[in-house]
């Protein structure tokens, strides 16, 4: 647990935090990536931190990558890159920084670590996990196989250094379809995700896809009857799912895609209002690039994501802590099956 006390303690005295209207005035290029979402004293309480962690960036040689459903002062703030977790996971095998700051969550700065491992990689709040994550261990590929033999286990890359180890390769939303279809055996283990599992077998009717039952807290929680009643009560509103919810949510809403394919769909299609069926900073981030969209409907946050905070960025640059460490033996297994995603995926032209 973070020592809340002890860290802005220590950063009061390092760095001159207080909110500040003239420095968010000089600051106004970045505001006007979010000011939509972002008050204007909401901005002048980030834009002290967004000031120290900038400059702090360059003297380290540090990047930060930063997942979709970052905050907004986050991913237009501060983050270097931003994308979905094969996005993100291409970008630190590319970067030269010395230092990555993964804005995420656990799994996606272990497959950080695991990519580049002579690299620093830091974890904001090392509590930030993930349920879906979690679900799944090595025994439990294990137990798979024994019930499928010969079969290949294709892990979402929502999975701990541990799970990568003991699959054979890993894919994410956006090319799960295409990595289990190029699969050789007609069987084709996928874990943890049951509802992204089950969405691909659709989608690749010619393969035999069996699942782990695995769920994401977020994406659970939607109903096809809640998209069904909100239709009916807002009939012009493009209804836009993620695959980790159920087949019958993806069903009712009018696409699926993965993050990065929810952005490309709504940038290109240009919805007057849109519900985005995922986590709720997915709409806020892309809100003052496209302020022709009304994003309406529920939204439900994940607790995990929201665990990383500018405070949290800053204070992990000041201390070059908390530091993710994967086992070798376990890292180089991990890296076989990342690096099989990375390069099928490049292959496939996905």
């Amino acid at each position: 647990m973070f020592d809340l006390v002890t860290m802005r303690s220590s950063l009061a005295e390092a760095y001159d935090l207080a909110p500040n209207p003239d420095l968010a005035a000089e600051m106004a290029e970045i505001y006007a990536r979010m000011d939509r979402v972002v008050s204007p004293v909401d901005w002048a309480i980030h834009a002290p931190y967004v000031a120290a962690i900038n400059s702090l960036k360059a003297k380290r040689n540090a990047v930060i990558l930063a997942h979709n459903y970052m905050t907004p002062d986050i991913y237009h703030g501060v983050a270097d890159f931003v994308g979905d977790s094969l996005q993100l996971a291409i970008e630190a095998t590319k970067t030269d920084a010395d230092v990555i700051v993964q804005c995420g969550v656990h799994f996606m700065a272990e497959t950080s670590k695991i990519l580049s491992p002579e690299k620093t990689v830091l974890m904001p709040d090392m509590d930030a996990g993930c349920s879906l994550a979690e679900s799944i261990t090595a025994a439990g590929i294990a137990e798979m196989r024994a019930k499928y033999p010969g079969a290949p286990v294709v892990s979402y890359v929502n999975t701990t250094a541990e799970v990568k180890a003991a699959s054979d390769i890993c894919c994410t939303s956006s090319n799960a379809a295409q990595i289990v279809a190029a699969m050789d055996s007609k069987t084709v283990i996928m874990t943890p995700d049951q509802y992204l599992a089950q969405n691909v077998a659709r989608e690749v009717p010619q393969k035999n896809v069996v699942w782990w039952e695995g769920s994401c807290i977020v994406h659970e929680q939607y109903t096809a009857e809640d998209i069904n009643s909100f239709r009916e009560w807002h009939p012009d509103t493009r209804i836009i799912a993620h695959p980790e919810c159920p087949p019958s949510v993806v069903d009712a809403s009018d696409f699926s895609g993965s993050t990065s394919g929810i952005i490309d769909y709504v940038t290109r299609e240009k919805p007057k209002h849109a519900m985005l069926v995922t986590e709720c900073s997915m709409a806020s981030n892309i809100a003052d690039a496209l302020p022709e969209v009304e994003f309406v409907g529920p939204c439900n946050m994940c607790p995990y994501m929201k665990k990383i905070t500018l405070e949290k960025v800053l204070w992990s640059l000041h201390t070059l802590n908390p530091e993710v460490v994967v086992e070798e033996e376990v890292a180089v297994k991990a890296r076989l099956a990342v690096q099989r995603m990375i390069d099928l995926s490049r292959q496939l032209g996905i």
